[in-house]
């Protein structure tokens, strides 16, 4: 790990934080037996005057901090990092990882090897399965994430029954839709040109939004499962908290509007609407917290549409930018995972 001041590396690592020190201090301890030495890590701090990093550069010589007047959210935080740093390559990590030492050398060979690669993704494992001596998949990205037609994302090594073990099954790279925010490496430049993650989004989905954009500018996104990193999950917002649902909802409907070309909009929007109406009717059966849950379902789409101006402006430079067409993306694409009884399966086009 470089210490701050010397020369720009290779790769930065950039650390978005909020308020729980413990776990950004195993982090960091664990990126400090990275074997990939040409890397500086930034921690941008989210937590305004409720700062817990009091010290947090003298214990790590290699660390910066960049402090935050207020909590911008992963996807804030993330471009107020980047706005910082010149390195040839960047890693938007979560705090609650835990690496493997082989992790990043990985990562930047794969990208030397092919300059039309815009991100990768590494294998990501469920830490807390790790201590009970399993070797499973997160749910936050799994083997690499994948989407359908109607914009639903899903993941190699993660299905509605569960997530799988690890036996090797993903240990082929392949060309994935979209990379995991959890620890998502990126080429800076791409990443800038595509005027970085989009901030309304605050939380949730905008890792997906971005790859999506990057692809429809040619770019290539990858899994390099040789890179393992693990993962403890949840420690923004716990699986099933109505909070988590509002922003999964909200989001996943304002990317589909911005980024699905007009045609297969059209076509495919009343399905996904009356899907996600179906989904607000299956979280009013489960009681008290299900209605709860619902609420954030119907919250998600009023709120999508008082965004509608702003998410059409942002459409239209989206979508002239484009150089890959929809065909070309969906060509392996299920219509649903809800509709299909087909497995994942790794793209297609991944053989290239």
């Amino acid at each position: 790990m470089q210490a701050s001041g010397k020369t720009a590396p290779a790769v930065t690592v950039i650390i978005p934080h909020l308020r729980n020190r413990p776990m950004l201090d195993a982090c960091l301890d664990a990126l400090g037996k990275t074997t990939f030495t040409d890397f500086s890590v930034l921690v941008v701090d989210n937590g305004g005057e409720d700062s817990d990093l009091s010290g947090l550069e003298s214990r790590y010589p290699g660390v910066t901090v960049l402090s935050l007047l207020a909590n911008a959210g992963y996807a804030g935080g993330c471009n107020a990092g980047l706005r910082q740093v010149s390195s040839p390559y960047v890693v938007f990590l979560n705090d609650d990882t835990v690496v493997e030492p082989e992790w990043l050398g990985c990562l930047v060979a794969g990208a030397e090897s092919d300059p039309a690669v815009g991100a990768l993704q590494p294998k990501i494992l469920s830490l807390p399965e790790r201590r009970q001596g399993r070797r499973v998949f997160d749910y936050a990205g799994a083997a690499g994430g994948l989407i359908d037609r109607l914009g639903y994302p899903y993941c190699l090594g993660r299905s509605f029954s569960g997530r799988e073990e690890d036996a090797g099954q993903y240990d082929e790279p392949h060309d994935i839709f979209w990379a995991s925010g959890v620890a998502l490496f990126a080429r800076r430049e791409a990443v800038e040109r595509l005027g970085g993650f989009e901030e309304s989004f605050f939380m949730h989905m905008e890792e997906i939004d971005l790859c999506w954009r990057m692809l429809s500018h040619g770019y290539k996104v990858r899994s390099v499962p040789q890179s393992v990193v693990w993962h403890e999950g949840g420690a923004s917002l716990a699986e099933g908290s109505p909070l988590k649902v509002y922003y999964n909802h909200r989001n996943a409907l304002l990317m589909l509007l911005r980024n699905r070309s007009a045609a297969p909009l059209v076509a495919l929007l009343p399905l996904r609407l009356a899907l996600d109406a179906a989904a607000m009717l299956y979280y009013l059966a489960g009681g008290m917290g299900g209605v709860a849950r619902a609420a954030q379902v119907a919250r998600a789409f009023i709120d999508a549409m008082l965004m509608l101006p702003e998410t059409f402006r942002q459409r239209w430079e989206i979508q002239r930018a484009r150089t890959v067409s929809d065909r070309e993306l969906f060509r392996d694409a299920p219509l649903s995972i809800f509709l299909s009884r087909r497995p994942a399966q790794p793209l297609a086009r991944a053989s290239q």
